[in-house]
């Protein structure tokens, strides 16, 4: 039977990557992002020349109406959905010492990054409940985190905030769905070369190159991609709750 997966914040980077990735691994791919579908033709036609089935979703998963949607377009076009990889997210319009952080940046941010995965997971949970199981798990969730869940940036105080809360949200979800046969786990990027990290690009390059990073370059979008394929594959049936740092080694701790 074929195989369904949404891909959140999908149209370029880690997104972009992760679709990419399950695409290949056979997986009909539903897209999500807030730009028009037009921007996006180049790389979307990359996709149709692998004989990826893709259909793009324009919308935000701050919004109920627009992840309401996202699924019922899921289920019109495939039938199905088997897995979920929550990847959308923002960083702060703009970096701020924690003391002067202000409630709509950290509103904006708490509505995408924490609020709008738990309940996109929340809903798609239920539709994986409704369908029958045909391997040997119902569905996994995949919720893209950051080291930024453990690791103090006291300029973006509401991100790591946020990210601290998608970690939890991967426990709960967890505890709660395992007995159903779906696995949820997290994955942690650290300093992968997208847009997001693009304007402290010089910061990243004298930490790589003093030695932060203990794998001593940039992450790829490819690298998160690649773990997200390893969780969806049926390699890890006895682990939920998990998270994964892919992160160059960064977290660990050195004298």
């Amino acid at each position: 039977m074929e195989k369904a997966a949404i891909v959140t914040g999908a149209s370029r980077g880690i997104g972009y990557a992760i679709a990419r990735r399950l695409g290949l691994d056979g997986y009909s791919i539903v897209m999500l992002a807030t730009g028009a579908q037009e921007k996006y033709e180049e790389a979307l036609g990359e996709l149709t020349k692998l004989g990826i089935r893709w259909h793009y979703v324009q919308g935000s998963i701050a919004s109920a109406e627009d992840r309401k949607r996202l699924l019922e377009e899921t289920l019109r076009v495939f039938g199905r959905v088997d897995v979920l990889v929550n990847n959308a997210g923002v960083a702060p319009l703009k970096r701020k010492d924690l003391l002067e952080m202000e409630e709509e940046s950290f509103d904006r941010v708490m509505g995408i990054n924490t609020k709008g995965t738990l309940f996109l997971t929340q809903l798609v949970a239920k539709q994986m409940l409704k369908q029958e199981q045909t391997g040997k798990k119902r569905g996994t969730i995949i919720n893209i985190g950051s080291c930024s869940a453990e690791v103090s940036s006291i300029s973006r105080g509401e991100y790591c905030i946020s990210k601290a809360g998608v970690a939890m949200i991967t426990r709960l979800f967890a505890d709660r769905l395992a007995p159903e046969g779906i696995l949820v786990h997290e994955i942690r990027p650290g300093v992968i070369a997208t847009d997001m990290t693009g304007a402290v690009k010089e910061k990243y390059d004298a930490m790589i190159e003093e030695g932060a990073f203990p794998i001593r370059r940039w992450g790829t979008p490819e690298d998160v991609a690649d773990a997200v394929s390893v969780f969806c594959s049926d390699q890890i049936l006895y682990t939920t709750g998990s998270f994964l740092d892919v992160d160059g080694g960064f977290h660990i701790r050195r004298l």
